[in-house]
């Protein structure tokens, strides 16, 4: 049902109602206490769908460019009257955030619910494939590997504590959103993280460069989790002397792929090899 609402124009970057949206670089840097930066159309789009789906996360308010608020009116209405919405010019923008925003367009969000992993795997269909992060702590691979996930029809993600955090606002950028649709639990040690998805069934398959089987030969199952390490210096002994390794076959002139990369080529045989069971 679309609703009609008339934005409210900040004259001024000291008004206190947009006070979450100031300095956004520094806090993104010490954090929101479960709230969140929403960046750009594609973004606002999908945190307007999940407000609706409205188990997970809800915006608080939209703060936008007044030229850019004709072409997000149809995003706008999909939010309840009660998200307020504000407009500013460009120079009164870019002094609330403390950069330019050529983007103009902004949404603080929420975290809502924030479920067990348990909880989080016994959501799940019986049929599953999960991608799991250890250690991962570039945002725009974070991103990179929401984003394959939701392409490839991952049905979550699981990231030990170390990994950084998904809703970061360059990650949730970075994956288009997908951090807004893939359930997902973040928490824990890397090792009970992965021994709690083997007792739930799951197959699990570490991807290392020096990996046991090629990625293309994995016998599939109906439960597959992938594990993808951190840039550089990859999984841990620790978890790769536990479970099954695989590799992706590639040039010798190179050690390895970014974790984004690894992910979308390895989440893609697996899905393609779980829908031939």
């Amino acid at each position: 049902m679309r609703v009609d609402r008339v934005p409210a124009i900040i004259s001024e970057a000291d008004d206190p109602r947009i006070a979450a949206f100031r300095d956004v670089k520094e806090r993104d840097l010490t954090g929101r206490q479960g709230r969140f930066i929403v960046e750009g159309t594609v973004v606002l789009r999908m945190l307007a769908a999940a407000h609706v789906k409205g188990d997970a996360f809800e915006a608080e308010s939209i703060l936008i460019l007044e030229n850019r608020l004709a072409g997000v009116e149809d995003i706008l209405a999909q939010f309840p009257a009660e998200v307020p919405v504000y407009v500013a010019k460009a120079s009164v923008l870019d002094a609330i955030v403390g950069f330019h925003l050529h983007r103009g367009i902004l949404a603080l969000g929420k975290r809502k619910t924030s479920s067990g992993m348990l909880d989080t795997i016994r959501q799940l269909p019986a049929s599953s494939l999960v991608l799991a992060g250890c250690g991962i702590s570039n945002h725009d691979n974070l991103g990179a590997m929401f984003r394959n996930a939701a392409a490839f029809y991952a049905d979550a993600v699981f990231l030990d504590a170390t990994c950084c955090d998904p809703l970061y606002r360059k990650s949730l950028r970075v994956s288009v959103g997908s951090v807004l649709s893939v359930p997902y639990h973040r928490g824990g040690g890397a090792i009970e993280m992965l021994e709690t998805l083997a007792a739930e069934g799951f197959d699990i398959w570490s991807l290392s460069p020096a990996g046991t089987t090629e990625i293309r030969q994995i016998p599939a199952s109906h439960r597959m989790a992938l594990v993808i390490g951190t840039e550089g210096d990859g999984l841990p002994e620790a978890v790769l002397s536990r479970f099954h390794t695989a590799r992706i076959s590639q040039s010798p002139q190179l050690d390895s792929l970014n974790a984004g990369t690894a992910a979308g080529l390895a989440l893609y045989q697996m899905a393609a090899a779980m829908e031939r069971l």
